[in-house]
């Protein structure tokens, strides 16, 4: 993988941690390294780019000083109609991701994980496997520290790495060792002119390169993943996780004990299903994807064991906020598609004992996915959002709706509406920028306004 390069130019779009990751590793190979950033930079990541002596700029991009790049890294924020994309396109200048980058110069394994819901949960399980078993890991993507900023400074034996679509996009020499594909469901179908085929594309991306050596980890019931592993042909190793046994060909699954089997030409073993940390029939799925993964990598089934009965969760899914006046209140902020939502609705009360909270930047939306579970589980939806219409629109006539435009007015119709033994969920169905900065700022702000309800 190593590659040697003498001046080349690399021109880096996007200062955060993934930009200013590959800026850092291309300066210490040699390059002659430019970092631009439309908008501003996080006085910390000014800092590094100070400290490595890495020229920068922000608040806009220079043509004169990005269009003459060998190569641009880009931040994976960037989408691909921006027009200085556009530009770099039209001149052929070749744009990659970081983690392509990055994997230039690292001999690593590398244990990839996608999916439109429960790619942090699994990533976060997985490495928590092996760190625990004593491996020397490395955590990236999505998750954790650039991968570029560790190769460049850190040695590890495998990384485990969180992988979005929009970080797909631009990977093309890159291989995974293991891959995992936990679930396709629409998201960003904003960013893919609103066809579900170009988001599948740009998921499979994370099977480029596998060789007969390589695995392919994925859920079994998944049509679309199902569907399109037919429609291609790769040399890797398949092991297909399930609810129950479907075939000989499923690696792990639940018996008709209750147990979880593991089968894998590396590692087999058995574990009660109710031994896991993580509940829920989302977290059985990552708890197997994570299982197997450490398995391929010749992980002791003691410390499989051990390691998916201690793991304490993520923040921001299906994390519990509070108890007040005898209602629950959890966070899913993390829920930011339907097929998220319909996890964190599959693992409420059947009753109809659940005030949902949903709404935020729709990205195109199909809420039939969770019509059922609604109707079954939902006393009342609050829309916490700037524009409510569509969640109206569609549930108005199911259940009861308060429009709502800001968190503070959200909690306060949910408390109004919640009697002791409800569940208030926050589990949007929707990216969270027009009222917040992230999902993990949406999240923070609603545990905090549910504390203040207890003073």
């Amino acid at each position: 993988m190593t590659e040697t390069m003498k001046q080349k130019r690399l021109v880096v779009l996007g200062g955060g941690e993934s930009g200013v990751g590959a800026a850092i590793l291309a300066r210490q190979k040699g390059m002659d390294v430019f970092l631009s950033d439309a908008g501003t930079i996080a006085p910390r990541y000014v800092e590094m780019l100070s400290k490595y002596d890495i020229p920068y700029e922000q608040g806009s991009h220079t043509p004169e000083l990005i269009l003459n790049a060998d190569e641009v890294v880009k931040s994976p924020g960037i989408p691909p109609t921006a027009p200085m994309i556009v530009q770099l396109v039209e001149r052929n200048i070749p744009i990659i991701s970081e983690i392509e980058f990055a994997g230039r110069y690292t001999d690593a394994k590398m244990v990839c994980i996608t999916g439109s819901n429960g790619k942090t949960t699994t990533t976060l399980l997985t490495y928590h496997i092996l760190k625990k078993a004593g491996i020397n890991v490395g955590l990236a993507g999505n998750v954790g520290r650039s991968l570029a900023l560790q190769v460049a400074f850190e040695h590890h034996d495998v990384y485990v790495i969180e992988l979005s679509s929009f970080q797909l996009e631009n990977m093309y020499k890159f291989k995974a060792n293991i891959a995992v594909l936990l679930n396709i469901t629409p998201d960003h179908l904003d960013r893919y002119e609103y066809k579900m085929q170009n988001y599948v594309r740009a998921k499979f991306r994370i099977i480029n390169n596998l060789t007969s050596k390589d695995a392919i980890i994925y859920w079994q019931d998944d049509p679309v993943i199902t569907s399109q592993l037919e429609a291609i042909s790769t040399e890797a190793q398949l092991f297909p996780f399930s609810e129950s046994l479907e075939g000989d060909d499923t690696a792990a699954y639940v018996n008709d004990e209750g147990d979880i089997v593991f089968n894998t030409p590396v590692e087999s073993f058995k574990m009660p299903r109710a031994d896991l940390s993580l509940n829920g029939l989302h977290n059985l799925f990552n708890s197997m994807a994570a299982g197997l993964s450490a398995c391929l990598i010749n992980i002791k089934k003691e410390d499989i064991r051990k390691a998916l009965s201690d793991f304490e969760g993520v923040e921001h899914r299906l994390e519990p906020a509070g108890t007040i006046d005898g209602v629950r209140w959890i966070n899913d902020s993390k829920a930011t598609n339907v097929n998220s939502c319909w996890y964190a609705l599959e693992s409420m009360p059947k009753s109809k004992t659940t005030v949902l909270i949903l709404g935020g930047k729709d990205k195109g939306n199909d809420y039939t996915e969770i019509e059922h579970l609604v109707d079954e589980k939902v006393k009342a939806i609050v829309a916490m959002g700037l524009h409510n219409e569509k969640i109206i629109e569609f549930f108005g006539d199911r259940v009861k709706v308060v429009d709502t435009h800001s968190l503070d007015d959200a909690v306060a119709a949910c408390q109004s509406l919640a009697q002791s033994g409800d569940t208030v969920l926050l589990s949007p169905c929707c990216a969270s920028f027009d009222l917040f900065k992230s999902y993990e700022d949406r999240g923070r702000q609603f545990k905090d306004a549910v504390k203040n309800l207890k003073k």
